[in-house]
């Protein structure tokens, strides 16, 4: 199987999981900056990870989960990943 970046990503899978960690972060009630800065995230960078624009570290995506006070498994089942 060929390697895959962002430009690659036919199937979809980084904006997928990008709408999961919105869908969560929306039902939490929480701003886009306020994940961010509880994740410790950049604001900018956590809205490129909510777009599917940005190809997000398994330790960022673990930070994300435990500010949602969810697991990272529950975001990709959330995701269909």
């Amino acid at each position: 199987m060929p390697r895959q970046s962002i430009k690659t990503d036919s199937d979809g899978r980084l904006r997928k999981l990008g709408e999961a960690i919105r869908a969560a972060r929306l039902g939490r009630g929480l701003s886009q900056e306020a994940l961010a800065d509880a994740s410790g995230i950049d604001r900018s960078h956590m809205g490129k990870i909510e777009r599917g624009e940005r190809n997000v570290s398994v330790l960022n995506a673990i930070r994300v989960a435990e500010a949602l006070e969810t697991s990272l498994a529950s975001l990709m089942a959330s995701a269909g990943l």
